[in-house]
């Protein structure tokens, strides 16, 4: 298992991205959370296989229709075990 942190900047907020996030995760069956920051931004971390995780990665890039993702960056990311299902956080 590897995990991935992630966050989204550009229109990301109010144009369900965190939805999109959530099925896209559940349909990869990966564990996890995706949550909006203050910043305006949206916080994705994710734990699974490697596969998934760049489909996932790439899905993030991507986005909904309606978002404009102008950065997807990566930050180091914690140890403990994340749960399922993948779901919206707060």
């Amino acid at each position: 298992m590897t995990r991935l942190h992630v966050v989204a900047r550009g229109r990301v907020q109010g144009v369900g991205f965190r939805w999109f996030v959530q099925e896209t995760a559940r349909s990869l069956d990966l564990a996890g959370w995706v949550r909006n920051a203050a910043d305006g931004s949206v916080e994705v971390e994710v734990e699974g296989n490697q596969a998934e995780l760049q489909q996932l990665r790439a899905a993030v890039g991507a986005g909904p229709r309606g978002a404009r993702v102008e950065s997807v960056d990566e930050l180091a990311v914690g140890t403990d075990a994340l749960e399922r299902p993948f779901r919206i956080t707060r």
